[in-house]
């Protein structure tokens, strides 16, 4: 039985027929397409586990693909292939919400360690939350708004409301700031010392009248992240 069915969409003649080569003698089911609009159509029509995605292609690019899969199926995990000097590009596609990269000219042990990693990850991502209530207060996302008890009403900015969604998809568990810029501002964590989880955790607390001294809602776990306070509480909370 096949792991798992994936699409290529990639112009290169060459590169496509090596990558669903590479992909079958993993153990995978590959079809392939030539160009974006045959892309497009197939990621709908075959229902694939995965998308191997080229940005640079004829006919509709690989950004126009994504944006377009992320409407109609916003959990298919899609990865984009990159050349060296599309770094603007790269950054832009993990915005729009791919869920890895890889560089151009790769490795197929590369290639196929990030496919793996991917559809694991894809196997326990949880789905949207449109709405939750904690601590007496209600956040509806689509309305992008904070309710409290008391009746007062506060607005979360696009980013916000992206972050505080995302730990509630996740409740209960600790919550990199690595995974949070990843898969929220869509950065490549990897050498990047930066405060901006933390100043975004910091506004959302006080958008929620949350105690950072003695929160009721954003828990931080030292040297680790944040989690949205549940059933499972984090070891050795800091405040």
């Amino acid at each position: 039985m096949p792991k798992g069915r994936i699409l290529v969409v990639e112009d290169d003649a060459a590169i496509r027929t090596a990558l669903c080569d590479c992909l079958r003698f993993a153990g995978f089911e590959s079809s392939s397409a030539p160009d974006g609009e045959a892309g497009l159509r197939l990621a709908l029509q075959l229902q694939p586990d995965l998308l191997l995605l080229d940005l640079l292609m004829p006919k509709l690019d690989g950004l126009s693909v994504l944006r377009e899969v992320r409407r109609t199926r916003p959990t298919l995990p899609v990865i984009i292939l990159t050349a060296k000097g599309e770094e603007a590009d790269k950054v832009k596609g993990l915005r729009d919400g791919a869920d890895d990269y890889v560089v151009k000219p790769f490795s197929a042990s590369e290639l196929l360690a990030r496919v793996e990693a991917v559809l694991r990850r894809s196997a326990e991502r949880p789905s949207p939350v449109p709405r939750f209530t904690i601590a007496g207060i209600e956040v509806d996302f689509p309305r992008r708004e904070v309710r409290h008890p008391g009746g007062q009403r506060e607005q979360l900015s696009e980013k916000e409301a992206s972050v505080l969604e995302y730990l509630a998809m996740h409740r209960g568990r600790v919550v990199h700031r690595e995974e949070l810029l990843r898969s929220v501002w869509g950065l490549d964590p990897r050498g990047m010392h930066t405060r901006t989880v933390d100043m975004a955790i910091a506004r959302l607390r006080e958008l929620l009248h949350d105690d950072a001294k003695e929160p009721r809602v954003i828990q931080t776990v030292r040297a680790k992240g944040y989690m949205l306070a549940g059933e499972e509480q984090p070891p050795k909370p800091e405040g």
